[in-house]
């Protein structure tokens, strides 16, 4: 095996005073040779500017500066980038230990794959892991209607697909990932990588909790576009269909066994020894 691949890795941000530390040490301390990692702030005003700056000699490339959104602070990061891998990291999640490694060492041995994803683990406000998110393979209908179970910071890709597809579309204000995973897999079975890469984090004022009418809509302008004869059909039978197969292929999987590593919580701890914020 050559050289592992280069991996661009975006952050986006606004007023995540509270989390981002914990988010740029868990991926600058993946020591991850060939990582490029951009952080695109929306000008906050809560702190998070001089815990970026601290960190400024680990990172690509940073700005902070009003943006049009989560969509395009991650497009414009993208466009800033050079890697032949990419994914993204939210400002309130993290990377596991060795994930960036991980995704290396695959797409390096795996040349025909063009979109990963991995399992993740649910984590609270206070950073103390809640449960496991064990993944099952990829699945166009319980995607789309019963949920996207991606775990997004689980999921990377390689710019050829991303170029191919036109990248993040700015449009999206919550389901810009389901919208670019559904595209990428018009051309590329995205493929499942039996391994924790992340942690996610669960708590009330997490985006897409507290903004889930807007996201049910843009859920089905998704479905809609994707399935029109589908869609057009009443919504309960459909999605207690995808749900009964989720829950027949997770278990087949592992899903509903699975344990967080106890290895977890000591490094979570570590990683919130100097929060800033409350």
């Amino acid at each position: 095996m050559g050289p592992l691949p280069r991996i661009s890795l975006v952050t986006c941000s606004y007023q995540q005073g509270r989390f981002i530390e914990a988010t740029l040490r868990s991926v600058i301390e993946q020591r991850y040779a060939a990582l490029e990692y951009l952080v695109i702030d929306g000008g906050s005003t809560d702190g998070s500017v001089d815990t970026i700056r601290r960190h400024e000699a680990q990172l690509a490339a940073w700005v902070s500066e009003p943006d049009g959104g989560q969509a395009d602070a991650l497009a414009r990061g993208f466009a800033r980038s050079t890697g032949e891998i990419m994914g993204w990291l939210c400002s309130d999640d993290l990377l596991l230990p060795g994930a960036l490694e991980t995704v290396g060492r695959y797409f390096a041995t795996h040349p025909e794959v063009d979109v990963v994803f991995g399992d993740a683990l649910w984590i609270d406000a206070q950073g103390q892991a809640i449960r496991p998110k064990k993944e099952m393979p990829w699945n166009r209908t319980v995607f789309l209607f019963d949920h996207n179970y991606l775990p997004q910071p689980s999921v990377f890709w390689r710019r050829r697909l991303y170029d191919r597809v036109g990248g993040v579309q700015r449009d999206w204000h919550l389901a810009m990932d389901s919208d670019l995973w559904l595209r990428f897999a018009r051309h590329s079975r995205p493929r499942h990588v039996s391994a924790y890469l992340s942690c996610m984090r669960f708590y009330p004022e997490q985006k897409t909790r507290a903004l889930q009418p807007a996201g049910r809509r843009e859920d089905e302008a998704l479905r809609r576009r994707e399935a029109p004869v589908l869609a057009a059909l009443p919504r309960a039978p459909l999605r207690a269909a995808a749900r009964a197969l989720r829950i027949g292929l997770k278990s087949l999987h592992g899903g509903y066994n699975a344990r967080v590593p106890a290895a977890v919580a000591p490094w979570l701890d570590a990683l919130a020894i100097h929060p800033l914020g409350p």
